[in-house]
């Protein structure tokens, strides 16, 4: 099978292929780092996005925008669904590498972190890899410098003229979509914090509504963590039966935490915007269901509900 990094590189390279299509710029850098400009100085698109979520799931998963029913607070929804979410969501999607460089800062997602492997995440799911090629996604306002691009091939173990980064600023419409289409990711993520072992889950699938494209990225930031918190409504199908999570179910969605219940832009800003400070239980779903892959007769043990009103007091600047 070929490596998560192979997989995502064939991606890029059909994104590349239909660059102007997709709104998007394709720079190569004089160390031969392929620069794919999603939505930094390029104008990018939601199908840019949608395609740019499939990268971050390194063609693990299928992503699809599609029309939301009359009673959701946006037009338009993002749909996810996986048939190995750990490799997808949680060795590739998961933004755990915070990339930094003299006047650079990004998140960093995507394949490229199974093959530097450096978190300790990886200790407990597997899938470090050590591919011929790298690609990661960096969420920032800035395109990265070709130092930037050294230390990252480096520690992925490749060649420079190896490594393809896609970027996006939040407030982009490529950047919002990417983000909205980790509602399985977060689940997973939260279920890793309470300490389950996640090789137990076989599939999830999950959607999200997908809020207007904002003016700034403070203002995406929230209400793309919004659609998560509020709005996010994910499916795991789950081996070894459910009697665990009767009892752990509980605190997987947002609502376990003590700052759920407000707008997340109200949130951040009294923790001075600092992402570190704010309640980590929060960053989970609004709902989350778990159905037994061994039974399907099994009755769905369901935790959760949508925050609606939250999202309309949210996207009220629409």
């Amino acid at each position: 099978m070929s490596t998560l990094n192979e997989r995502a590189w064939q991606l890029c390279d059909a994104m590349v292929a239909d660059a102007e299509q997709l709104g998007i710029r394709v720079a190569t850098l004089g160390c031969g780092t392929r620069i794919v400009d999603c939505g930094v100085a390029a104008a990018g698109s939601i199908e840019a996005g949608r395609r740019l979520a499939e990268v971050c799931l390194s063609g693990l998963g299928d992503v699809h925008v599609v029309r939301s029913d009359d009673e959701a607070p946006t037009e338009f929804e993002v749909r996810v669904a996986t048939e190995e979410p750990v490799a997808a969501c949680m060795a590739s999607q998961y933004a755990g590498w915070e990339v930094q460089g003299e006047k650079f800062f990004a998140m960093g997602s995507g394949p490229m972190r199974a093959a530097a492997g450096r978190e300790d995440l990886f200790n407990d799911i597997g899938h470090r890899e050590r591919p011929d090629c790298s690609v990661g996604i960096l969420e920032g306002g800035k395109l990265p410098p070709e130092n930037v691009c050294f230390d990252i091939a480096a520690k992925c173990g490749v060649a420079p003229d190896r490594l393809m980064l896609l970027v996006a600023r939040t407030a982009s419409p490529a950047g919002t979509v990417q983000i909205v289409a980790r509602s399985v990711e977060t689940a997973l993520h939260k279920l890793h914090v309470l300490g389950f072992n996640l090789k137990r889950i076989v599939r999830g699938s999950g959607t999200a509504p997908l809020p207007p494209i904002a003016e700034n990225d403070l203002k995406a930031i929230g209400w793309t963590n919004d659609a998560i918190l509020y709005g996010a409504n994910v499916t795991l199908a789950v081996g070894g039966g459910l009697d665990d999570l009767a009892t752990m179910g509980p605190r997987v969605p947002s609502c376990a935490s003590k700052d759920f219940g407000r707008p997340f832009s109200e949130i951040f800003a009294q923790y001075d915007h600092d992402f570190y400070r704010i309640d980590p239980q929060l960053f989970s779903p609004a709902i989350v269901a778990f159905v037994d892959a061994d039974d399907p007769s099994a009755e769905p043990l369901r935790f959760g509900s949508a925050a609606p009103a939250v999202l309309t007091e949210s996207f009220a600047a629409i």
